[in-house]
């Protein structure tokens, strides 16, 4: 460990004496009194792994304390993240890719056990649980019950990564979201270690396999999420190479007014930060509001950084901090470790201190913020709420224009023949439906499904106890949810229900069906389980365009549920009113909810709680006890996760049979001798997309149907579509996977016409083509030694950290993808899987070039990966071509290594491997 600037110093606590990397003494050297809270870090970790210039040199740590916040991102460091938290989607995988690196290293010569975490790995299983059983009192019990039936499989083999993985935990089902967990109870702020006989202070970062692992920003923890293959990486003591990144300064002042919630707020900077354009930068929040916003209101800001586009949305450590370590039940001995180490390197905050420089600004005056929402499909469009009964209508017919020749045939019919009207064209469809012994009108817009669930929410007591005192005013009016609506109640941990419990207002969200139906991220990943069938016959009666109404963070197209078309975020205490209203065609602003018991018109403003109501109730029921309680035994897990069977042994057992868990084919064949980058000849456009393509179109977490590739591929092997679960639930079978790629049923591939769904077109050499689905035409392909590329448009792979985004792609036999922007997380893991990314010139797409996706691709010009740009060639069916040059987006020279490698888990092993010979 090099120590060019002489920065080692001692730091005392708690009786402890600390080496630690001081920051004001390099402060000697440079001026760093302007440097971001963020860049501090950075630069902190650089001193720390400085090791003479193999990884991290002189010039790297200069360059950082140097920094200049107006410059292009064009320097690359390396970064190692103090830990790793995963959550079972994207953690299943990983552990799958370890245990396949065990026998691949062995393969190669190595040992088995040099596969291990290099730093703490913490896996929290929360995205398993659906919502299958709702509305009652032993929903949790039972959706628990049918949880682990279906992933017994998937929790046996985490069960032997606990047992075999060194630096892995597990922590079990039922627990809570993953994000929360790391809030609650994982965060250390500030680390210590013992590394060549001392005991070493820093702070704490993370890499997540979750992007909304942004949310620990809010506590000071500088971390953001990844892809599984480079939590990998990090896992197995590989730096991760990054740019030196811009640091975007957003000025917060004021205090929210009454009525506005934190969701509201989050849903202001979202969209704010969209457009002022941060993706790939840090954002760091400052001024003299923070001292008016509670941890809880910082966390759901730094959650949502995804939804904003940044790499992390970042708050300073300061008194709110420590006040949030001490109220979750945090040992005093690591509330003054943080506090003391905070203040010697000078990353603690005070209000009125100076303003550090950044790359950009913008401010946010917090007493403007109105009640609001986003949607109807995405995060960054925010709606006020005295605007969505507008906002439904607009959006609505995008979701309904194909049914307006079967309006204007039933208009016609009524009235004899003749012109349609246009109040007919307009008029909404109903289907009537009898549920509890009663009919009722659904119609587009009606609510079908209101969950108070994710992370970014069920983390603050404020709007979860006000949800709940919206429900206490709501039943004492008599006032109940309409009978059509899926409501769910998913607290973010169990501390939520104590709390909840503990203020008496559980029982209040229970009259309105809001029942705890699980401790997971449940709807907002996609687990909202089954409709009721009357509802879903309903539905499909009329092809209705129904709604959703969820306190998460995602509202992407297919990912809440398949039939519910418009999705809309809201704080829980809209959640509650829109499950009450049922519909979200209406201004609930100035229209009644509904009826009193004495016949009176009921309105939100009625109901809704003031800021005074929720802040007592939360000092009368929020306290140390509940995480303490809650948090003893967090690895244990009850008795069904104790009681479920998994092997032993340092390799694991793959069983041949299993459809959940499959020795993936990456390292199949692999060699010590590393490969070069060649150009592209005679490639077939496998897909040619618009914009916004996410990863859930990539990649859908979603349910299986049982006539899709993934469904057949499962019925082949006997498993009948009532056992399907859900692609989430299979990420460790590569099998079912790469047939989920590109399956998202509203994915629109615009070589087809009007069509929805994972279809392409497949061209033989005579130059016919055939509409078949995506992985049928890539097999095909594959089988005829063609390669495959795809276009499209801006913000590709935006959304969720989801690897098999890029795991299936490459599966696919995809070796580029041609898009007009790429989001952050999603490019860098096609480069760690060997997918090339390249990136049309500013203002050129597809589109511009007038592409129709039937041409043969040629990429060439990639010199090895010495060239930063490179020409596509596309040829037509009549012999002419046309050329464009595109950008190579390996960004550094580590990417291109891994790149050559044929991704970073090869250039591991090679590396391990090597050193064991």
């Amino acid at each position: 460990m090099a120590d060019s600037f002489a920065t080692r110093a001692q730091l005392d606590v708690n009786g402890k004496s600390y080496t630690y990397f001081s920051l004001p003494t390099l402060g000697k050297r440079f001026d760093l009194g302007k440097l971001p809270y963020s860049m501090k870090i950075l630069l902190e970790n650089l001193l720390r792994h400085e090791d003479g210039g193999i990884t991290v040199g002189k010039d790297h740590i200069e360059a950082v304390a140097q920094w200049n916040p107006t410059a292009e991102a064009s320097t690359e460091i390396a970064f190692m993240p103090a830990r790793v938290v995963l959550q079972d989607f994207t953690g299943v995988p990983c552990v799958v890719d370890l245990a396949a690196m065990r026998d691949a290293v062995t393969r190669l010569g190595g040992n088995p056990r040099q596969i291990n975490p290099q730093i703490p790995s913490e896996l929290v299983i929360d995205h398993s649980v659906q919502v299958d059983v709702f509305g009652r009192p032993d929903a949790l019990d039972i959706n628990g019950q049918i949880e682990f039936e279906r992933n017994k499989e998937r929790y046996g083999f985490l069960r032997w990564g606990q047992k075999a993985l060194e630096n892995f935990k597990v922590v079990p089902p039922n627990t809570g979201i993953v994000h929360q967990v790391n809030l609650e109870n994982l965060a250390r702020v500030v680390m210590e270690r013992e590394v060549g006989g001392e005991l070493l202070a820093f702070p704490d970062t993370v890499f997540g396999t979750d992007s909304h692992t942004t949310m620990i920003n809010g506590i000071g923890v500088l971390g953001w999420g990844v892809g599984g293959i480079e939590a990998e990486a990090a896992m197995l003591g590989q730096p991760s190479s990054m740019l030196i990144p811009q640091v975007v300064g957003f000025k917060l002042t004021g205090k929210l007014p009454e009525g506005a919630t934190a969701t509201d707020l989050v849903l202001t900077v979202t969209q704010m930060l969209r457009k002022h354009g941060v993706v790939g930068k840090f954002v760091e929040f400052y001024g003299e509001g923070l001292q008016h916003l509670p941890l809880a209101d910082r966390a759901t800001i730094g959650n949502m950084a995804p939804e904003y586009g940044a790499t992390c949305g970042i708050f300073p450590v300061d008194a709110e901090a420590v006040k949030y370590l001490r109220l979750s039940g945090r040992s005093e001995e690591q509330i003054a470790l943080v506090e003391a180490y905070a203040k010697a390197q000078g990353l603690w905050h005070e209000p009125g201190q100076p303003e550090a420089t950044y790359s950009s600004t913008i401010g946010l005056d917090m007493s403007e913020v109105k009640p609001s929402l986003a949607g109807p499909k995405r995060p960054q469009d925010r709606v006020l709420l005295s605007d969505m009964k507008d906002n439904f209508r607009t959006n609505v017919t995008g979701f309904t224009a194909h049914r307006s020749v079967g309006c204007a045939d039933q208009a016609l019919k009524a009235e004899g023949g003749g012109q349609p009207q246009a109040e007919h064209l307009a008029a909404k469809p109903v289907s009537t439906i009898r549920l509890h012994d009663k009919d009722h009108a659904l119609s587009d817009g009606s609510v079908v499904i209101a969950a108070i669930t994710s992370c970014t929410n069920t983390s603050n007591p404020a709007v979860m106890l006000g949800a709940g005192l919206l429900a206490r005013k709501a039943v004492a009016r008599g006032l109940t949810a309409a009978p059509w609506v899926k409501t769910s109640l998913g607290p973010g941990s169990r501390v939520v229900t104590d709390y909840l419990q503990k203020a008496g207002v559980l029982a209040d969200l229970e009259k309105l069906g809001f029942y705890v139906v699980g401790y997971g991220c449940t709807t907002c990943i996609g687990n909202s389980g089954p409709l009721p069938d009357a509802v879903s016959k309903g539905i499909a009666e009329n092809d209705l365009a129904v709604a959703a109404v969820l306190s998460g963070n995602r509202n992407f197209e297919g990912r809440i549920h398949a039939e519910v078309k418009m999705n809309y975020l809201a704080s829980p205490p809209l959640v509650v009113a829109y499950a009450i209203a049922g519909t979200v065609d209406m201004d609930l602003a100035t229209d009644s909810l509904g009826k009193d018991r004495d016949g009176n018109d009921v309105y939100l403003r009625d109901i809704w709680p003031t800021n005074k109501e929720i802040g007592d109730m939360i000092a009368a029921t929020v306290g140390p006890e509940l995480f303490a309680q809650n948090y003893a035994d967090v690895f244990k897990g009850d008795a069904r996760w104790n009681e479920i069977e998994s092997p032993d042994g340092e390799s694991f057992a793959w069983d041949e049979t299993s459809t959940y868990i499959k020795n993936p084919p990456y390292f199949d064949g692999m060699t010590m001798e590393v490969g070069s980058i060649d150009d592209v000849h005679g490639a077939r456009v496998m897909g040619l997309f618009g914009d916004s393509i996410t990863t859930d179109h990539i990649s859908p977490a979603g349910a299986i149907r049982k006539d899709s590739p993934a469904g057949r591929f499962l019925q082949s092997r006997g498993v009948q579509p009532a056992d399907f679960n859900s692609y989430g639930s299979r990420r460790g079978n590569d099998d079912v996977m790469v047939r989920g790629t590109f399956a998202n049923i509203r994915i629109r591939n615009l070589m087809l016409d009007d069509v929805e769904g994972g279809y392409t077109k497949h061209f033989g050499k005579d130059g016919a083509s055939e509409q078949m689905a995506i992985y049928d035409a890539a097999m095909k392909y594959k089988a005829e030694g063609v390669p495959l590329v795809v276009f499209a448009g801006k913000e590709y792979g935006t959304g969720s950290s989801r690897d098999w985004a890029a795991k299936g792609t490459i599966l696919l036999g995809v070796k580029a993808v041609i898009a007009e922007s790429f989001e952050r997380i999603h490019r860098s893991n096609l480069v760690g899987m060997g997918v090339l990314p390249l990136q049309f010139k500013d203002g050129e797409s597809a589109l511009t070039h007038g592409l129709d996706g039937s041409e043969v691709i040629d990429v060439t010009g990639l010199d090895d990966g010495a060239s930063r740009t490179a020409t596509v060639v596309a040829k037509k069916a009549d012999g002419s071509e046309k050329r464009f040059e595109v950008d190579v987006l390996l960004l550094t020279p580590k990417e291109v290594e891994y790149y050559r490698h044929g991704g970073i888990l090869h250039y591991v092993l090679r590396d391990l491997a090597k050193k064991a010979a």
